[in-house]
């Protein structure tokens, strides 16, 4: 498939997504569905173990939703589009890596923190926020839900009624991102990153994903249920077996996912 608004890579098991509309690589309804085209493919290729996403070029990952488009047919699907595109990255089955080689904003930031990790730049021109206030608008793809959940409610609230826009330091003190990176580092981090996570058992990552993400929306009861249920599903792999075995025998283990 041809992307137009996407540069799409494989490197080993790793696949890589850039944004691709420069500048400032703003997110509008193609580029969603090609996005969403990508993780459908992925998914189903057991091949590839982790994924990347970042943003063409190092001034920017993205400025957020297409402006251009508010009022718009396609603005009003793009706006559906991103909440099911970036709930789907955040459940999806395998991590995913957002690798903030430039500012992350409004609809950047939502994106970043739907993927699993973000690695990014310290640098004063490499930012993150949800300045979406500053436009008369609210967050549309989730930044008033994840943004919370992963700094806390008094730090969401002081970032979305003023429009922060903070650097790595902050970011990473707070809890937004995951790590911080060298000016021009954060590729080749979030690449690192991904191959280590690419020798690791592929279906229990997919229970540990599916256990936290459900667990955290409902109590912590249902969410033990949860965990059992994804442990009888592993206990009989191979996966689970080999590790054991290797473990005995002092031996890297070589997950198949199976």
């Amino acid at each position: 498939m041809a992307y137009e608004n996407l540069v799409v890579e494989r490197e080993d098991n790793i696949g890589i997504i850039a944004l691709n509309r420069p500048p400032a690589n703003p997110i509008n309804l193609a580029m969603l569905e090609e996005l969403d085209a990508v993780l459908t493919q992925w998914e189903k290729d057991k091949t590839v173990r982790a994924i990347i996403i970042t943003g063409a070029g190092e001034k920017v990952f993205s400025a957020g939703f297409d402006v251009k488009s508010v009022g718009t047919p396609d603005g009003e699907k793009a706006a559906v589009k991103g909440r099911e595109v970036f709930k789907r990255i955040e459940r999806y089955p395998k991590p995913v890596i957002a690798a903030l080689n430039g500012s992350a904003l409004g609809g950047g930031c939502e994106l970043a923190m739907s993927c699993h990790f973000r690695i990014m730049a310290n640098s004063e021109r490499v930012t993150i926020g949800q300045p979406e206030i500053d436009l008369g608008i609210v967050p549309g793809w989730g930044g008033t839900q994840r943004l919370p959940r992963l700094v806390g409610k008094t730090k969401a609230i002081e970032m979305l009624l003023l429009g922060t826009r903070i650097t790595a330091p902050e970011a990473l003190s707070i809890g937004l991102i995951t790590r911080m990176s060298q000016p021009g580092q954060a590729m080749d981090d979030a690449k690192k990153l991904a191959r280590i996570l690419a020798k690791k058992a592929p279906i229990a990552m997919q229970v540990i994903l599916d256990a936290i993400i459900r667990g955290l929306e409902t109590t912590t009861d249902q969410g033990l249920k949860i965990e059992q249920e994804g442990w009888r599903r592993i206990e009989k792999t191979k996966d689970a077996k080999e590790g054991i075995k290797a473990f005995i025998e002092k031996r890297e283990p070589v997950f198949t996912g199976e």
